[in-house]
């Protein structure tokens, strides 16, 4: 396949001659710009999006990256965000973290060594301020998590007002030994659902009681293990808080039918179409992507504008069945 410099040694011109061209630049000479057009179509070019830049000298794309592709509550930000770029003729790179953060910073430098219009992260690492020397030459906006030791502009849910309210409405329910059942605590999610979880629960008089905190539940094993433990309790739960959606999802597996009340934090396809019908504390992941990719762009229009701006979301109830049981 021929590249730009193949179609700038055949017209001899120099690549960035190439690059006017293709992106119709009005001070390329007439007649430069029929000839170059004549070798490209001669060598049957197609440019390299990656390759194709802004005035600014960046990629036409922009990356999002984010622990997991293919959980719902990512995929509807990706999506979001892939709607915005497109609508700026950008394409998007889509990565995944996973779970491990000592592999965050080589997977996030991969992408911004692209030179990136700009980077959307969900971040799971624990240190964050070695992307500072990146600031200055490539928007970036944190999603769902706060970077650690970095400044940056952030959309975040209200992460510690939704466990509470969760753990509230169980309680108006009737319910006083209520589980708590997520991710790893040391992400700022999960501790500050937690943290929402023991105020409603202190607010209402009742002792929170660390045995029935169930964390680092990432797969159905886990889950299972988690469910076998707090039910074989004699003072068992009668209701159970799910910090995410993932956990949600594996609670579904290994929960018996109508046995505990349940709350999870995150909606996530057919969650309403379950029996019962899933409670869920929603956090809109349309609305907080639609909001990262216009951050960004609106840092690429104005890259000189320098305040970095935190921004905490409203998250609502949505009582289905699952919490009158």
């Amino acid at each position: 396949m021929a590249t730009m410099r193949d179609v700038a040694a055949r017209a001899g011109v120099s690549a960035k001659t190439v690059s006017r061209v293709f992106n119709d630049d009005p001070h390329v000479l007439p007649e430069t710009r029929l000839h170059v057009e004549q070798i490209m179509r001669e060598l049957n070019y197609v440019p390299n999006v990656l390759a194709t830049t802004f005035r600014n000298g960046r990629s036409s794309a922009i990356g999002v990256a984010v622990p997991d592709v293919v959980d719902p509550f990512f995929a509807v930000i990706a999506r979001a965000i892939d709607d915005l770029a497109r609508q700026r003729g950008v394409a998007t790179l889509l990565t995944n973290l996973g779970d491990d953060p000592a592999r965050e910073r080589d997977i996030l430098e991969s992408l911004l060594s692209r030179r990136l219009a700009g980077l959307v992260v969900a971040p799971i690492g624990l240190e964050h301020s070695w992307l500072k020397r990146w600031q200055d030459s490539t928007p970036l906006v944190f999603i769902d998590r706060a970077p650690v030791g970095l400044s940056a502009d952030t959309f975040t849910d209200n992460d510690e007002a939704g466990g509470h309210l969760a753990t509230r409405h169980l309680i108006e329910h009737g319910h006083r030994r209520i589980a708590y059942v997520g991710d790893l605590l040391e992400l700022s999610t999960e501790a500050n659902r937690l943290a929402g979880y023991r105020r409603a629960l202190s607010e209402a008089g009742i002792a929170p009681d660390d045995s029935l905190v169930a964390p680092d539940v990432g797969d159905r094993r886990s889950a299972e293990a988690a469910v076998a433990r707090l039910l074989a309790r004699p003072d068992s739960p009668t209701a159970v808080f799910s910090s995410n959606a993932r956990s949600s999802m594996l609670l579904l597996h290994a929960l018996p039918a109508g046995e505990l009340a349940v709350v999870g934090f995150g909606d996530f396809p057919m969650a309403d179409l379950v029996r019962p019908a899933l409670t869920v504390i929603d956090q809109d992941p349309d609305q907080i992507g639609r909001l990262a990719a216009r951050r960004v762009f609106d840092r690429v229009d104005h890259p000189k504008r320098r305040l970095r701006k935190s921004n905490i979301l409203d998250v609502t109830l949505v009582e289905r069945d699952s919490c009158r049981i």
